[in-house]
């Protein structure tokens, strides 16, 4: 049985989607709103929770009316369908057009105003492997199109053929039609950009590694040992991603003489005191012998030192090798892979 729905009260026309949405949460309450604001994300409940504290009195012919209208509305649909336009048209309803064009940009792949500002921030390995699929044409279209920086890389990562191929028609080829490049636009949005952002979607378990990279010692193990009471497949995970002080001893030796000069000599001094003879020996042998008697005099000066102060300069030196690394001035070897490397 359907309900039927009363006319809009005049209260309800001065309000907007936005009102309209807080002022029915408000009339749901705790009990009945709480899963919907376990939904929303942090700028929503923002946005809602702001709209909600100006409301001031709502009359019950307006809480009437919303309470009737959602259930009406809910239990009309036969079904539900989720897609990226129903997502769009709900969003528009409840929050400024400004916001969902931002929070749309996010779901649908990487950050741009047009598609081919999208595009360019692609990486060039991951553009190419789409490319070597498609007609050379198109190729020859979509970099004619790219920053000749951008187009560049993605040539040098196409196999030599179709890299030669694509230049020969970029070469030749005269102004493209505006319809052209609008159905190439469209294919890039709908095939190439939905799917890269369903498979970008960064695995938690990378930005946790980053958070206890920055952890004291003591603090990052605490909490790694309570993981693995709880969730130990991801504890296992976490340590497998982070990178460490013991990990320096996998880089180059030229790498690790670029640490030594830009390094604090203190610092270093105080890491190196607390660590294995096999990594002390990597750092001395990158060094002067003038410069590694030196540090051997200084380390054996100090003392005896805290257990805490050697491991939160070693946490120095790791984010010196981080900021070296990020600057490309050294590569560091990624430890989920013996073989790879990472900028």
């Amino acid at each position: 049985m359907s309900t039927i729905l009363a006319a809009e009260p005049p209260e309800l026309k001065k309000f907007n989607g936005l009102q309209k949405a807080a002022a029915l949460l408000l009339v749901l309450g705790k009990e009945h709103g709480a899963p919907i604001w376990a939904q929303l994300s942090v700028e929503e409940v923002k946005e809602l929770s702001s709209a909600m504290s100006q409301l001031g009195r709502l009359p019950a012919s307006v809480v009437e009316h919303l309470l009737v209208q959602f259930t009406s509305e809910v239990s009309s649909m036969a079904s539900l369908h989720g897609s990226y336009e129903t997502t769009e048209r709900l969003l528009a309803g409840i929050m400024p057009n400004d916001k969902v064009r931002e929070i749309m940009e996010d779901i649908r792949g990487p950050s741009g105003r047009t598609m081919w500002d999208k595009l360019s921030n692609v990486s060039e390995t991951v553009l190419a492997a789409y490319l070597k699929n498609e007609y050379p044409q198109t190729v020859a279209v979509i970099l004619s199109k790219l920053k000749p920086d951008h187009a560049a890389r993605v040539l040098a990562e196409l196999p030599q053929d179709i890299g030669v191929d694509v230049i020969t028609r970029m070469l030749r080829m005269e102004t493209v039609q505006k319809e052209v490049i609008q159905e190439v636009e469209q294919t890039l949005k709908s095939e190439f950009m939905t799917n890269l952002s369903r498979a970008q979607r960064r695995d938690p378990h990378e930005s946790m590694a980053e958070v206890f990279n920055a952890m004291d010692r003591s603090t990052e193990e605490s909490m790694l040992t309570a993981l693995d009471a709880k969730v130990p497949e991801s504890a296992e995970r976490i340590r497998a991603l982070m990178f460490t002080f013991e990990d320096l001893m996998n880089l180059l030796p030229a790498a690790i003489a670029t640490i030594v000069k830009n390094a604090d000599k203190r610092q270093m001094a105080l890491a190196l005191k607390g660590a294995p003879e096999e990594m002390r020996g990597i750092f001395f042998a990158s060094m002067t012998e003038r410069a590694a008697k030196l540090m051997r005099e200084d380390m054996a000066g100090m003392g005896p030192v805290r257990a805490r102060d050697c491991e939160e300069a070693q946490s120095g030196l790791v984010r010196l090798a981080k900021t070296l690394a990020d600057a490309g001035e050294i590569v560091l070897v990624d430890p989920k892979n013996d073989e790879a490397v990472i900028i």
